[in-house]
């Protein structure tokens, strides 16, 4: 058994470590409510960018336009399909980088002429490590996501596409489906998608007549890169706050297991501190035996 002067030793380590994952889970969950705040006060923009985008789309189906560019002809087979991968800069989140890792590196498997856009220093030591060639690293957004940044990386992958550097773009980050539940997913950008923007009428009603000036081509020209930067910034801070509550969950299991643990250590302190005591009684009532005879 440990002497006492170990477990106290050991019950201060243990004190301080929990004092410190208090505190990140604390800071977590700070972070996670502004973050949250700061999406919410650009969110109705932005669904009006959607939903204008919406319209055009559905009101004209035959629409020739770039950003519909599906890029299939006549080389369908060597598409260049962007990636931009969103990590965090730091570990101590669980299973966050590992499994946003794992999903890009599936995608990236499947496409051949795959180029890497990478938010995250988590996510460019990992690529950097299996040799795979990084296109661009896009610093100081996983833990800073705001509309500058978005706008900055938004303005680049547009331009990309536009000058058919890119046949297509896709987002891959983490939803927070539930505080519980945060999910891996990949979203399509561009080419934009029909599919991707489902007609949703109010109830009982139709689609009144809209004029678009100059045209419904020019609209959507000047809308579509808005939207992309909507999306982008969306998926950052969604990315973070998916990070902040893995944290959390993480510091919050080791704040409880350093409670068990000093618990566990307190008893066993206890333990030594009477199996001290005994010995020193039986000791002076051995000397008091042995100092009679």
């Amino acid at each position: 058994m440990a002497n006492m002067q170990e477990i106290r030793a050991h019950i201060r380590s243990v004190q301080e470590t929990r004092k410190i994952t208090n505190a990140m889970y604390l800071i977590s969950s700070n972070h996670l409510q502004k973050a949250r705040k700061q999406l919410n006060d650009v969110k109705p923009y932005f669904e009006t960018v959607e939903s204008t985008i919406t319209d055009i789309l559905h009101r004209s189906p035959d629409l020739p336009h770039p950003y519909l560019d599906s890029r299939t002809k006549p080389r369908p087979q060597n598409r260049t399909v962007g990636y931009v991968v969103i990590t965090g800069d730091k570990g101590l989140a669980g299973a966050y980088n590992r499994n946003v890792l794992k999903l890009a590196e599936s995608a990236a498997a499947a496409a051949p002429n795959c180029r890497l856009f990478l938010v995250g220093q988590v996510g460019v030591a990992w690529f950097r490590e299996q040799n795979v060639p990084i296109e661009r690293e896009f610093e100081y957004s996983a833990q800073n996501p705001n509309l500058h940044r978005a706008r900055e990386i938004g303005r680049f992958l547009v331009e990309e596409f536009r000058q058919k550097r890119l046949d297509e773009l896709q987002v891959i980050y983490t939803e927070m489906v539930t505080p519980l539940k945060l999910e891996p997913k990949t979203v399509k950008l561009l080419p934009l998608d029909r599919n991707v923007f489902p007609w949703k009428p109010r109830s009982g009603e139709g689609r009144q007549p809209v004029n678009y000036v100059p045209s419904e081509a020019a609209v959507l020209s000047a809308l579509a890169p808005h939207y992309v930067t909507g999306m982008i910034f969306s998926t950052l801070v969604e990315s973070f706050c998916s990070e902040q509550q893995a944290r959390m969950s993480a510091m919050d299991a080791s704040t409880k297991a350093a409670g068990d643990l000093l618990r566990q250590l307190s008893l066993s302190y206890n333990r030594a501190r009477q199996a001290a005591i005994t010995q020193e009684i039986t000791e002076v009532v051995g000397g008091a035996q042995a100092g009679g005879k």
